[in-house]
């Protein structure tokens, strides 16, 4: 297959977006004053609040990314628990017992208790919808002295994990007055927001009297730039400090010294209806995995700015592949014009252009292939109903717990939620099992491992490439975070020299 030739962003593009971020960066540029404590960050980031900058929606994980709401827990590398709000935990059968952090106080001045933690866990339980880190989870918080416990309604090694979500961020009780959750001055962290205009900016001040020792830079100044070519006009003017989310089809016209490549835990893969039509037959499925070349794909569509999958989980978690185990197939048959369609869904620009290198892989080997492609919002219902024979996804591997076992079960057991492979096999639904009922650590990762394994040795699934996001930080710019998960970005070591 030819490859095309990298996309270029004309000059006269990167112009006019320059232009527009003149006037999003100018009050950031007035208020950054060098001086013993340096400039203030100026962050360029892609999307816009979408709730107000509620720690219930999505826009938790910009609160955490600024380094202003905290949590009782936060994950290391390889996505275990350690000590944030909270010291340290035991868990006695399904209640967990949380100490509670002395010293810390609230950007209003107010004090951290085991009463404000347990007002901001039970808005969350009780919250109406829930966030996602507590769907189908019965939690309660009770205060116990200068303790915390929290009980689920059966027992859950992934309590710790699931506090780690921002959307479970502990905020002071000025934050729930409102009809809505206000973050404004109520978090933890060491920087303190202070103002938000609306979908458009937001301004944070260095709290001094952060617990966890003074930040290096005096304050924090965001604009919401969802065009991703004013994006990367605004690093390349010199705009903006820090800028996420940079385009692959934008990357290459950047000074590539400026450039991080962050391993997302986000993989892109090619499920196989194993319930009905061509792919039930194991042979073909074994047919269609041999003929995919995924490196060509990353190389082509992605511009080499992707990682070849080895498996489901790839290198955003770091002990997957020394986990992983060779797997046995089953033996490729010989597709003689087999007729197959495949779905996906323009939402992610790249995924249509997947499609079609696919379809010429695999006609290539003799099948017939067909494509079906819409929006996101049209096609989701058909994919789980069945109604393709493939279906190409790119699929977050972890969840807000850190933990990718709740994935592989959604994806892959007989009775998942999100089961578009149609798989129903004895030995994928024990392996599965095992995984999600271990103790974290290394006999969970060692069972997460196992499970995957079962379901690549059943072809239900191709694993092509392992997503990356695109970070640009200025010259200038000391220790901004490059998470995997996105759940920093500036933190208190971050400055801008």
């Amino acid at each position: 297959m030819r490859l095309p030739a990298r996309r270029l962003l004309p000059a006269t593009a990167l112009t006019a977006a320059s232009a527009l971020l003149t006037g999003c960066f100018a009050g950031a540029e007035n208020t950054a004053d060098a001086g013993a404590d340096g400039k203030r960050v100026r962050v360029a980031m892609m999307q816009p609040p979408r709730s107000g900058l509620s720690p219930l929606s999505d826009d938790a994980f910009k609160l955490s990314r600024w380094s202003t709401a905290e949590t009782l827990v936060k994950l290391d590398e390889d996505g275990d628990a350690r000590p944030a709000l909270a010291t340290k935990w035991q868990q006695s059968g399904r209640t967990w017992t949380f100490e509670i952090r002395d010293g810390v106080t609230f950007h209003d001045g107010t004090k951290l208790t085991p009463e404000a933690v347990v007002t901001s866990l039970t808005k969350a339980a009780t919250a109406s919808p829930k966030p996602r880190i507590l769907d189908g989870v019965d939690l309660t918080a009770k205060a116990a002295g200068d303790k915390v416990t929290v009980t689920t309604a059966t027992e859950d090694p992934l309590v710790p994990q699931r506090l780690s979500s921002p959307q479970l961020s502990i905020l002071a009780a000025k934050a729930y007055q409102g009809k809505t959750v206000d973050p404004v001055g109520a978090g933890t962290g060491p920087f303190e927001l202070t103002k938000v205009n609306g979908t458009a900016s937001a301004s944070l001040d260095r709290y001094d009297a952060y617990w966890g020792g003074k930040a290096k830079a005096p304050g924090i100044d965001v604009t919401f730039v969802p065009d991703g070519t004013a994006r990367a006009a605004a690093l390349r003017s010199g705009e903006a400090d820090i800028v996420e989310a940079i385009p692959v089809s934008q990357a290459a016209v950047l000074d590539q010294d400026l450039i991080t490549e962050v391993p997302m835990p986000r993989t892109n893969t090619f499920y196989l209806n194993t319930e009905q039509g061509a792919f039930k037959d194991a042979s073909l499925r074994a047919a269609a995995r041999e003929a995919i070349d995924a490196e060509s794909i990353v190389e082509g569509v992605y511009e080499g700015r992707a990682d070849v999958a080895e498996g489901l989980l790839g290198p955003a978690l770091p002990w997957a592949s020394e986990l992983r185990s060779p797997v046995e197939h089953a033996k490729a048959g010989r597709p003689n014009g087999t007729e197959i369609t495949i779905g996906t869904f323009t939402d992610r620009a790249e995924l249509p252009e997947v499609a079609a290198a696919l379809q010429q892989q695999l006609q290539k080997a003799g099948f017939k292939v067909k494509l079906d492609i819409r929006e996101y919002a049209n096609i989701e219902s058909d994919a789980l109903a069945g109604r393709f024979d493939a279906f190409i996804l790119s699929r977050a591997t972890v969840l807000d717990s850190g933990d990718p076992a709740a994935y592989l079960y959604s994806d892959f057991a007989s009775k998942g939620t999100f089961n578009i492979a149609q798989l129903a096999s004895p030995e994928v639904d024990k392996a599965l099992q095992k995984a999600s009922g271990a103790k974290v650590g290394d006999a969970r990762r060692k069972a997460v491992m196992a499970a995957e394994a079962a379901v690549l040795a059943a072809d239900a699934a191709v694993p092509l490439l392992h997503e990356r996001v695109i970070q640009g930080d200025a010259a200038g710019v000391v220790d901004a975070a490059h998470d995997p998960r996105e759940r920093e970005l500036v933190t208190a070591d971050t400055y801008v020299k």
